[in-house]
């Protein structure tokens, strides 16, 4: 689909499955290289993330590695918020672990910065960020990613885990808002 309607709004295909997958592979490689032997902690945040980490993790084949999950929220419609909701928190003791957040967009900070400082908190002895999606033309919070699958312009978008309230996370391919 080239073009797809999520409830008032239009959206176009702006990056499509295979050039995702090929961006999600290039950082699995420089990850598992990273990581080797550190026994990290993958905290994915949902519920964007939930293709995008599925696939990473499939990549970087760390035997040594643990997955759990956060979930935050953010967003109201089309909007990033500074308000960041916790609705699924940290369970794992991380005191001393590597822990790498995985996030599928990072555009205001916002949500990153606020998880950062929760697993600095919690004693985490070195923290990763890795995200599909980077708009830098967005940030409002000084943070580091580490991992960057695809620097995009700030526009707004949907499929592949991102969704416009509650619609097109199912979506295979990448979607900008159409004007």
């Amino acid at each position: 689909m080239k073009r797809v309607k999520l409830w008032d709004k239009e959206f176009e295909v702006s990056y499509p499955n295979q050039q995702i997958v090929a961006a999600v592979k290039d950082m699995a490689v420089k990850m598992k290289k990273d990581l080797e032997g550190k026994e990290p902690l993958f905290l994915c945040v949902l519920n964007g993330c939930f293709m995008f980490a599925a696939d990473l993790l499939k990549e970087v084949e760390l035997t040594d590695a643990e997955v759990s999950f956060v979930k935050l929220a953010s967003y109201e419609g089309t909007q990033t918020t500074e308000n960041i909701k916790q609705l699924i928190g940290l369970n794992e003791d991380i005191k001393g672990r590597t822990v790498v957040i995985v996030e599928d967009i990072v555009d205001s900070g916002f949500t990153i910065a606020n998880l950062i400082d929760q697993v600095t908190e919690r004693g985490a002895a070195d923290i990763k960020v890795a995200t599909l999606l980077y708009k830098p033309k967005a940030l409002k919070k000084d943070v580091t990613v580490d991992y960057v699958g695809l620097e995009i312009p700030n526009d707004f978008i949907v499929g592949y885990g991102l969704d416009y309230d509650g619609r097109g996370r199912n979506l295979k391919d990448i979607y900008t808002l159409v004007p």
